[in-house]
């Protein structure tokens, strides 16, 4: 039997990469996103590199009579995909479409959890805290605005008992993971552990990497952690409301 949906389509919006472990992995989140919202049809668009495309899954819910649909940036900070080329594409639509753009992941306290987990998953445990520095590692961005938004995620991680937390970037801004890495150690940390703060594998994440090379401790990803899938349904609830209450439904 084929299921019926009477909620707003969940259209979670990637940005696609030559490595396929990228979209690998957001199929993996989906699907603990699926887990967690069986009354709600997931779909997945790909800005560029995979298919299906955005504009692709778009005309297809259009052809199915799908009315109202929620896309959700798979994105940690509000950068230039958020604000520029997704609403780019969503405005180019089937206009019979009714489209919401749900908020980027980040912040989030529970992404906070999932750094700790990747971190304990790499082999830290809770009593190594106080001990331990940490270089929150994201890809970067030409946005003054997402990177301040990193940088106020280090501050606020240091105060749940870290020795120290140090925000890097893979590109466009500095310090590199390396340069954080080397201040930690300086600064006195007995040890020091880099924690991508990055949804999937990928060029990125792998500077973040090499860069991690003196660290003690390098966690993986976040990728489909259980607590990144339960802030996708946090961004979809947040967001669904507006759509049923703009059509009256």
């Amino acid at each position: 039997m084929v299921p019926v949906f009477k909620k707003p389509v969940l259209l979670v919006i990637a940005h696609g990469s030559r490595d396929p472990r990228h979209a690998a992995t957001v199929h993996a989140l989906v699907r603990r996103v699926r887990s967690l919202r069986p009354d709600v049809r997931v779909e997945i668009g790909f800005l560029d590199f995979n298919v299906p495309s955005v504009p692709g899954v778009l005309e297809s819910l259009a052809a199915e009579g799908v009315r109202d649909v929620v896309a959700l940036p798979l994105l940690l900070t509000r950068a230039f995909h958020a604000k520029a080329d997704i609403p780019a594409v969503l405005r180019a639509a089937p206009p019979q479409l009714r489209i919401r753009q749900a908020e980027v992941l980040g912040p989030s306290p529970l992404l906070l959890s999932a750094l700790e987990r990747r971190l304990y998953e790499a082999g830290l445990t809770p009593a190594d805290k106080s001990s331990t520095g940490v270089v929150l590692a994201s890809a970067g961005s030409s946005d003054p605005e997402a990177n301040a938004v990193i940088a106020a995620i280090a501050r606020e991680w240091r105060h749940t008992g870290w020795c120290a937390v140090r925000p890097a970037f893979a590109s466009a801004s500095l310090p590199r993971t390396e340069d954080a890495v080397r201040e930690l150690r300086e600064l006195g940390c007995e040890r020091v552990a880099v924690a991508p703060y990055v949804l999937a594998p990928g060029f990125l994440p792998d500077r973040i990497a090499r860069g991690a090379a003196d660290a003690d401790v390098l966690a993986d990803v976040l990728g489909a952690a259980p607590e990144v899938a339960r802030v996708l349904v946090e961004r979809y609830e947040a967001a669904r409301v507006p759509v049923l209450a703009a059509v009256g439904a």
